[in-house]
């Protein structure tokens, strides 16, 4: 089993790797061809999206034909939209190559599927928290190299070298799973899970208000976070005249506190303080850090608001899971986790598609304060999740 997690963290990092590289440099590809903010961040939106749609087809395919099969299709899928972004020459091709890369999409659900299926029960949260590190990792290098390859010079960026090195990192990925991952859903496994895959998220969330309460919160959480990943590189670009490079290592000062805080602070302060309590520490956070982003008065106040928004993300998301799973009767963990992350994917998908509208429509600094007010209830949100024990049995 060691071998198999050793070889699936390794999968996660080269995969998250390749998409990470292409985050900063989607929008001024866009700001490239002449497109307004307003539509920028819908093509960014498109993905989240297109990912929302194809989820669940995907998680049934991988129930059904096994997991080694899903990953290595929704990679070569993954291939084939890094090069149509390379190599776009308009809009509609950029728009293309990130709808594609959001229907194939299967692979990062398949690899926690993966985790779940070589982990015994009193293991298994740990090891999904270990293909959540190497999420992380992946996306936290993934942005500084991208606009390492890309260049410092908006006008004059580097687009095919990032989309050429995604590529190369997804061939590599898929060479990964096909010698090194032996298959971990067997034929009796598939039969058990199609009889067991009934009941959905909305009917679960009826019946948990606890679970319905924190996949609110975690909604309004990642409404924010998407807004501030998909209006920053344009923010930056009028306000600074920041390339893709200055740019990808900013979203650095978000993604490695946040890794940092879910590596390890996490572990230290939840035994102390409560997952409850740490979650909307989180969300408090994140409001100042949005709040001292719309101030943006100088490139310090931008990287403390960036810290700040960092080390709330990273101590609500793994808080927030962990309550999350509280709320499962042991047979169900899967089905609750699915319904709570169902909030966090409509929230990727809101979020573009109102940032780019809010920042043309009421300001530069409105996306970071309407972020702000939004995420705020989360905390009262978190506050009124019941403890596990007075959850119906």
């Amino acid at each position: 089993m060691r071998r198999q997690l050793a070889a699936l963290f390794l999968f996660c990092v080269i995969d998250t790797l390749g998409f990470g590289i292409l985050i900063p440099l989607v929008p001024y590809m866009a700001n490239h061809f002449g497109i307004a903010p307003q539509f920028i961040t819908p093509v960014l939106g498109s993905y989240s999206l297109c990912q929302l749609l194809a989820a669940p087809w995907w998680g049934r395919l991988s129930d059904r034909y096994g997991r080694r099969p899903i990953l290595m299709s929704s990679l070569a899928g993954a291939c084939v939209s890094y090069i149509l972004l390379g190599f776009a020459s308009n809009v509609w091709w950029l728009l293309a190559s990130r709808m594609l890369a959001g229907f194939m999409a299967g692979n990062i659900a398949a690899a926690f599927a993966y985790a779940a299926d070589v982990s015994r029960p009193e293991k298994r949260a740990g090891t999904l928290g270990l293909v959540g590190a190497a999420i992380g990792i992946g996306f936290t290098l993934g942005q500084p190299i991208g606009g390492l390859l890309a260049g410092k010079d908006p006008a004059h960026a580097n687009f095919v070298a990032p989309a050429v090195v995604s590529s190369a990192l997804s061939l590599l990925a898929i060479l990964l799973v096909r010698f090194v991952l032996p298959e971990s859903h067997s034929a009796e496994a598939r039969a058990h899970h199609a009889q067991q895959a009934r009941r959905g998220s909305w009917q679960l969330l009826r019946e948990r208000p606890g679970l319905a309460r924190l996949a609110g919160a975690t909604l309004a959480v990642t409404f924010s976070q998407s807004i501030l990943e998909s209006i920053f590189a344009i923010w930056a670009l009028h306000r600074y005249g920041f390339g893709p490079r200055t740019v990808g290592f900013l979203l650095f000062a978000v993604a490695l506190p946040a890794l940092i805080m879910q590596g390890s602070v996490v572990r230290l302060l939840a035994p102390r303080l409560g997952e409850s309590r740490l979650a909307m520490w989180g969300v408090l956070s994140l409001v100042a850090g949005l709040t001292t982003l719309s101030l943006g008065t100088t490139l310090g106040v931008t990287i403390a608001g960036l810290l700040l928004c960092g080390v709330g993300l990273g101590a609500y998301n793994p808080s927030a899971f962990a309550l999350a799973s509280q709320q499962s009767r042991g047979h169900d963990r899967g089905a609750v986790v699915g319904a709570y992350v169902s909030g966090a994917s409509l929230a990727r998908v809101l979020g573009p598609f109102t940032s780019g509208s809010i920042y043309a429509l009421l300001g530069s600094a409105a996306p970071f304060l309407i972020g702000a007010c939004v995420t705020l209830p989360a905390a009262w949100l978190v506050r009124r999740v019941p403890a596990p024990e007075s959850q119906p049995s």
